[in-house]
């Protein structure tokens, strides 16, 4: 079994880059033991960006 996190990743809202560093974000949760397996971008804002990405992150589970 697996447990995973789901680490949510705002984008500005006039240039829709980032506002965290996602590397630094991946390297720390791969230092904790999370595997990183993908970035996900929900749906559209009405400008044709996403608001936000999520990254999915997993590790074995301890139960």
């Amino acid at each position: 079994m697996y447990e995973y996190k789901f680490v949510k990743i705002e984008l500005s809202t006039w240039s829709s880059k980032p506002k965290e560093g996602y590397q630094d974000i991946i390297q720390q949760h791969g230092k904790e033991g999370w595997r990183f397996v993908q970035i996900f971008a929900p749906a559209i804002k009405g400008y044709g960006s996403a608001a936000y990405f999520e990254l999915i992150f997993e590790r074995p589970s301890h139960s």
